[in-house]
Parts: C-alpha cells; sequence; structure tokens
C-alpha cells in the first residue's frame, strides 16, 4: 500500500473522529425518540445534585450509588451529566451528551491502544511502524461507524462509559511500562472508575487488569516505585465503595438477572433424579453444578450467535435497529481472518485482545436474556480490532491492486454505513418509539401546561411515571422531598406513590376525586362517559396515553 496515505495520519485520525462526533451527536436529543425511565433519572439526578448537591431522596453526594428505583445506580454518569444539564439544561440532550462524548473519545483512544497493543521494538528501531498505523487507523474507523457503538453512543447508557474507561485504561497500563511509568496511576484510576460506573464491568474490569500485572510482572517490578504508588491509590480509591458491594443492595439486580437465581434449573435437576430412582449415575449427570455449567456455557455462546452478530443484533431495539447486526456483514470475512492471522503473526501484546474478549463476554453469560449487546459492550473494540487486523492483512497480502481493493471495500462498506443510517433515521423511530416511552414526555408536557386548572393531577399507565414528571416539570427537588409518598417493597425496589398534586395509580378507576382533577391513563384503562382532552400517540399513530376529566 502507498506510504502517502500515512505521511500525515494525525489528519485521518481526526478525520475519523469528526465523523465519530457527528454519527453520535447528530439528532441526538430527538433520535432516540424519547427517553427511557433510567435516561431520565440519570438526568433528573444531575439536575438536582447540581442544585443542591444531593440525589432525588435527599442524600448528600452519593459516592457508592445512587438509589433511584432501589436498583442502586454507580453514581459516575449521574456526576458527569451535571455540567451537560447546566449548560443545556434539563434535556434529552444534556442526559445523553455524556454517553456521546465518551464515546466518540473511545474511537480516539482506540488508535492509541492499537499502536501499544502491537508495537514492536525491532521494527520502531527501524522507523517502520505502519503496518501497524493502518491497523490503528482502521480499528478507529471500524468503531466510528459500528452499529454497535453507534446505538449505546446515543442513549444514556452507563456501560458506554465505563467502556471509554476500560479502554482507556488497557492503553494507558501498556503505555505506561513501555515509556511512562507514572501513567500507571492513571491507568489504576481508569479501572477504578469502572466499577464506579457500570455493574457489570465491576467483573470484566479486576479481571482485565489482572490479566494485564500478571502479564507484565517483570516489567513493574522494575518500576516498583509507580507500581506501589499506583497500587496506594487504587486501594484507596476502591476502599469507600466495598463496604456497599458487600451489601444486600449491590446484589439486588445482579439476584434479578442471573442465572443462578434460576431455582427452576435445581427443580428440574432433582425431578430428573427422582425419575432415574436416585442412581447414583443421575446425581452426576443432574447435578446442579454441571446443570449451571451447561447453562453458562449456552449463555456464553449465544453471544457468538450470527444473527446477533451480523444479521439482525440484539433482540432488544434500544441495542439494534433489527435489520443490522452488532456489526455489518462487511467485518465477518475480516473477522475470521485477522483471528487467523493474528495467532499466526503474534504481534507485541496480540494475546492480549482474545483474552479481552473472552472476559468481556462472561457478565452477558451469567445473565438473562442473552445475546445482550449491553452486558458485552466491554468487548469493544476487540471486534473491531480483529476485524481491522484483518482488512490490512488482506490488503497487505495482494501482490497487485491493493490500492484499488482497499477502496473498492472501503465504498463497500460505505454502502453498508449508508444502509443502516438510512434505517436509524427514517424508519426506526417511527418503527421503535414505543420502545422508548415516546407518549410519555408529551404526556407530561400536556400536564405541564395545564396542571394550574386542577387541584389535583392522577397518572397510570405509565411505567415509573415519577420519574417523569419530576424531569419535564423541573419539578424543585426540595419540595419533592418535603411532599413524596415513598415506599420499599420486599425486594428492595423504590416506588413513589405521589408528591405535591401529582398521584400515581394503578387504575384511575378506583379514584374516588370530589374536587377539580385531570386524569392520565393508558388507552386500555380509560373508564367510560369521562370527557377525553386529549390522545398522546407514538410516532406510528399508536395510542398509548389519555388525559381526560371525570
Amino acid at each position: 500500500m502507498s506510504s502517502k496515505l500515512l505521511s500525515r495520519p494525525w489528519v485521518l485520525l481526526v478525520l475519523i473522529v469528526l465523523l465519530a462526533a457527528i454519527l453520535r451527536f447528530y439528532q441526538l436529543g430527538i433520535n432516540p425518540p424519547s427517553l427511557t425511565w433510567d435516561e431520565v433519572a440519570w438526568g433528573y439526578n444531575a439536575y438536582v445534585v447540581g442544585i443542591d448537591g444531593k440525589d432525588e431522596f435527599g442524600h448528600f453526594l452519593p459516592y457508592t450509588s445512587f438509589i433511584s428505583f432501589g436498583d442502586y445506580k454507580p453514581p459516575v454518569y449521574a456526576y458527569l451529566t451535571v455540567v451537560p444539564v447546566w449548560i443545556v439544561g434539563l434535556t434529552e440532550l444534556a442526559a445523553r451528551f455524556p454517553s456521546a462524548f465518551f464515546g466518540t473519545l473511545t474511537v480516539l483512544i482506540t488508535y492509541f491502544l492499537v499502536k501499544e497493543l502491537f508495537w514492536n521494538p525491532e521494527k520502531e528501531e527501524k522507523g517502520g511502524q505502519k503496518y501497524v498505523e493502518y491497523i490503528a487507523l482502521v480499528s478507529s474507523l471500524i468503531l466510528a461507524v459500528s452499529p454497535w457503538h453507534i446505538m449505546l453512543s446515543r442513549a444514556a447508557f452507563e456501560a458506554n462509559v465505563a467502556s471509554f474507561f476500560i479502554v482507556t485504561g488497557v492503553w494507558l497500563f501498556l503505555y505506561s511500562i513501555r515509556k511512562n511509568q507514572w501513567l500507571l496511576i492513571a491507568s489504576v484510576i481508569c479501572f477504578v472508575l469502572c466499577i464506579y460506573t457500570f455493574n457489570s464491568v465491576r467483573i470484566v474490569a479486576p479481571l482485565l487488569f489482572a490479566v494485564l500485572v500478571l502479564g507484565n510482572l517483570k516489567r513493574l517490578w522494575e518500576i516498583k516505585s509507580a507500581t506501589i504508588t499506583a497500587f496506594i491509590v487504587g486501594l484507596v480509591l476502591l476502599l469507600p465503595v466495598v463496604p456497599f458491594l458487600l451489601s444486600p443492595q449491590a446484589r439486588l439486580r445482579y439476584q434479578e438477572v442471573n442465572i443462578f437465581s434460576n431455582l427452576d434449573i435445581i427443580k428440574t435437576a432433582n425431578q430428573e433424579v427422582i425419575n432415574d430412582n436416585n442412581a447414583k449415575w443421575s446425581k452426576v449427570i443432574h447435578n446442579r453444578r454441571v446443570v449451571y455449567t451447561s447453562d453458562f456455557l449456552e449463555h456464553y455462546f449465544d453471544n457468538f450467535n450470527p444473527s446477533f452478530l451480523f444479521i439482525k443484533g440484539d433482540q432488544n431495539p434500544k441495542f439494534s435497529t433489527q435489520d443490522v447486526g452488532q456489526m455489518y456483514i462487511w467485518d465477518l470475512p475480516f473477522l475470521i481472518i485477522g483471528i487467523l492471522f493474528l495467532f499466526r503473526q503474534r504481534r507485541g501484546k496480540w494475546w492480549f485482545i482474545p483474552i479481552w474478549l473472552a472476559i468481556g463476554i462472561i457478565p452477558a453469560a451469567i445473565s438473562l436474556p442473552t445475546p445482550h449487546a449491553l452486558r458485552t459492550e466491554a468487548t469493544l473494540p476487540t471486534w473491531q480490532i480483529l476485524s481491522a487486523y484483518g482488512f490490512i492483512t488482506f490488503i497487505a497480502m495482494l501482490k497487485k491492486y491493493q490500492k484499488q481493493t482497499a477502496y473498492a471495500l472501503f465504498i463497500l462498506l460505505f454502502l453498508f454505513v449508508s444502509y443502516y443510517l438510512h434505517g436509524y433515521y427514517t424508519y426506526y423511530p417511527k418503527e421503535f418509539s414505543a420502545e422508548w416511552q415516546y407518549g410519555y414526555q408529551n404526556a407530561i408536557k400536556y400536564v405541564k401546561a395545564h396542571q394550574q386548572e386542577y387541584d389535583t393531577v392522577y397518572i397510570s399507565g405509565m411505567d415509573r411515571a415519577y420519574i417523569y414528571t419530576l424531569f419535564y416539570l423541573q419539578y424543585p427537588p426540595k419540595d419533592f422531598r418535603q411532599t413524596a409518598k415513598v415506599s420499599t417493597d420486599v425486594f428492595g425496589f423504590v416506588h413513589v406513590y405521589g408528591f405535591g398534586k401529582y398521584q400515581f395509580v394503578d387504575n384511575p378507576e378506583s379514584v374516588n376525586h370530589k374536587g377539580k382533577a385531570l386524569y392520565i391513563s393508558g388507552v386500555s384503562q380509560v373508564p367510560p362517559k369521562v370527557h377525553i382532552l386529549q390522545t398522546f400517540s407514538v410516532l406510528d399513530g399508536t395510542p398509548e396515553l389519555v388525559a381526560f376529566t371525570k
């Protein structure tokens, strides 16, 4: 390939990052078409922290978790959202800004990460790292246009920020042991921040860090002053969260989704043993540990399903447009080539890539459902690096027409990206607006416009309606805390039944109100003989919520 392409690699890198930013920020506030309740919770908690330094329930500067709905969200995303909310207000754009911003930065850091992963001291001395330069640039490009990464960067997913910390932590670790030992402290801080950012990476980050340490013990001993200092810094930063990680609250979400909480497996295993007359061989085969292991492996390899990766993507429309995989079909041949030649050529720290990929899937393997794009985001950008490695290796193997072939393949990639973006901006919002609770914002905005006409507002048919009400009314946190009717159920989840003039009920027919009241309810809950004020539909025209009076 021509060396002219790399005469100014920083120009290409700037263009790639600019492309990544456009794909992540363009129409960010309106597509996805509305905010999920988790996004609204992030936004409102950032809003109230910016006002008085407390979360919605009045806890001052929470450092282990935000209670939220009782799912005890790790705190980093909320704090990262404080400044965007302060600058642009409590809006969809502000709530999603950190995810899009750090998603864009991940594309940039991937370039430097790849150069460290495949750095070769012999070739560095000879002045030739062009091959690695190509891989680094193409890795960043593939990540920049990745449907997987774009989808998760355009909503307030804390997993996307955690992914940035992982990528940056790995890069800084590798760079520190090669060139600047004191950057090891920054690497450790990044890995610790993962623990404070997303639940799933509380498994991935420590394992990846342990692999890096074990793979570089000799070098870490040589820079023991930096190593010891980094260890102390990491330990000090981790200590505050340890009691919480050992608490029942931290286990709540895990118990809800992990496969080991499925008692049906134990019941089935016991029944099989009984069916076999309690035979010893049956107790071995149907031992719950064997069954759980089998279940784990099944869910683990679900995440390599070709339909998930290349055809339809995650079954949850929040993570996929449903007609394009988490990766493009374009990636498939180069991914295969990349894997084969990675093991064959063994450049630099090549071994870390498959280990990273293998570890990154563990959180999804122990959870339901599978495959799961969000819980496996910690594997990014290993897929993209492997695809880039395969692409550059393929081009390098050609004896003729290297440049022409590369251009033709990039044009083909452009067509795949264009198809995805056309679907994402043209059909996706209309087809899946209900999945993003589109009608909720319009209903609460109607309440905001007419609330002075009523002494009470009853809301039903909306999941976690209280947080939408707080968000879109920009309700003063002090007033909320003084009037909120809150309870915690036996499972630890928090329910808000009302605050101020707003009451959240299961069914409007059960309300016997003598004053002037406004009702917001699901279409199926509207009682007969009421006065319909307005119907709120999702983007495909399907009615979702109704405003009425009795």
